[in-house]
């Protein structure tokens, strides 16, 4: 805790704040391996130049900090929100006039930053983006290894899932049966996401939900899930055919798959994420299937879902070793179907590692599992 808040200070000054802010999210859990949910009750970190931080929360979560005392300045407020305004004064009166404060932009809510802004009513706040995307972007040795984890967790999960699967069930059925397995593996009762399961014509939706829409045979079926592990996910994409599909959903399945393997393979630090991008997009623009890739290549993992780096196209953002992306080229042929394939990618000293071990062919179901056992199952 105490080296990582001394990381934050020498970001945050690097960047010209006098300090910044911080509420329950993924930063929080980084900077001090506090977790908090979002609710009525605002909880806040205060991390000026020098000092210890300051946390402002209510008292029903002070058990939270046994341990921590020494760390932290605390701040505890009773359930009263007539009171809430008063405790922020007193816990920030230390504070100086004119300060820039950084904040996360997606993060901090109205409820915070009024109570922020009435206690620091000369400070100006500020999105403090870099210095958070700073933070966490190129991941150490002890959080890639709980990002494997994540990745074995997701992988079994989706195998004992697909033993189940049958014509006719719901997508919400087999949806069902992916979290049980997902927990059931080992995976964080935090899922990065709820897992979209989506077949036939509904698989040309890339966030679609799962429905009360029975598998058929001729579909494609899409999974997009992924677990957490010790508070890091992992986030992938796999999809198969359900017995004997139309040819354009395999020309399309056989396109994403080459556009996947070149993004990965080229990867290597000191190139950009937008040349990343690029190379996903021109297989699938070659193949004629151009106007059918309709989000960006990836975005980046770890403690949240989606953080830093952004794979898209432009970028000039520069690849480092740490680094962690996913690449999840796609193509959606509307009334037909979509086809994604999803991996989570390392950046390492001189190339990369992929964390995703599953074939990324896209195969029938049977066939798909009758090759994993051949082969023994997971690497």
């Amino acid at each position: 805790m105490t080296d990582r808040i001394g990381t934050l200070r020498d970001t945050f000054l690097r960047f010209g704040f006098d300090g910044v802010v911080v509420n329950p999210g993924a930063s929080l859990r980084w900077l001090t391996g506090l977790a908090f949910h979002l609710m009525e009750r605002p909880v806040l970190l205060y991390f000026g130049k020098t000092g210890k931080a300051h946390i402002i929360l209510p008292e029903l979560e002070l058990a939270k900090l046994e341990g921590l005392e020494g760390e932290l300045e605390i701040h505890p407020f009773g359930d009263d929100p007539a009171t809430w305004q008063s405790v922020f004064a007193a816990a920030l009166a230390f504070a100086q006039d004119g300060l820039r404060i950084g904040v996360e932009p997606t993060g901090l809510r109205f409820l915070e930053l009024d109570l922020l802004q009435k206690a620091l009513p000369t400070a100006t706040f500020v999105d403090a983006s870099p210095v958070f995307a700073n933070l966490r972007m190129e991941k150490d040795e002890h959080e890639l290894a709980k990002m494997r984890k994540a990745a074995v967790i997701a992988e079994a999960a989706l195998l004992e899932t697909l033993r189940t699967i049958r014509v006719g069930q719901t997508e919400k059925e087999i949806a069902s049966e992916l979290v049980i397995q997902l927990y059931r593996h080992g995976s964080d009762t935090e899922l990065p996401f709820a897992p979209i399961v989506s077949s036939g014509s509904n698989s040309a939706n890339p966030h679609a939900s799962p429905s009360e829409r029975r598998l058929h045979s001729g579909d494609v079926l899409l999974f997009d899930w992924g677990a957490g592990f010790e508070g890091y996910f992992s986030d992938i994409t796999r999809c198969f055919f359900v017995d004997f599909v139309d040819e354009r959903m395999i020309d399309a399945a056989e396109t994403v798959q080459r556009s996947n393997h070149y993004a990965v393979a080229a990867v290597r630090p000191g190139m950009t994420t937008g040349e990343v991008d690029a190379i996903a997009r021109q297989e699938i623009e070659e193949s004629g299937f151009g106007n059918y890739f309709t989000h960006r290549t990836g975005h980046g993992l770890g403690m949240e879902a989606h953080e830093a780096p952004y794979i898209f196209s432009g970028n000039q953002l520069v690849l480092k070793k740490g680094m962690v992306f996913t690449i999840e080229p796609g193509i959606y042929l509307p009334g037909l179907g979509g086809i994604r394939i999803e991996d989570n990618v390392v950046v390492t000293e001189d190339g990369f590692n992929c964390l995703t071990t599953l074939p990324r062919e896209v195969k029938t179901i049977e066939r798909y599992l009758e090759l994993m056992d051949f082969f023994g199952g997971l690497v």
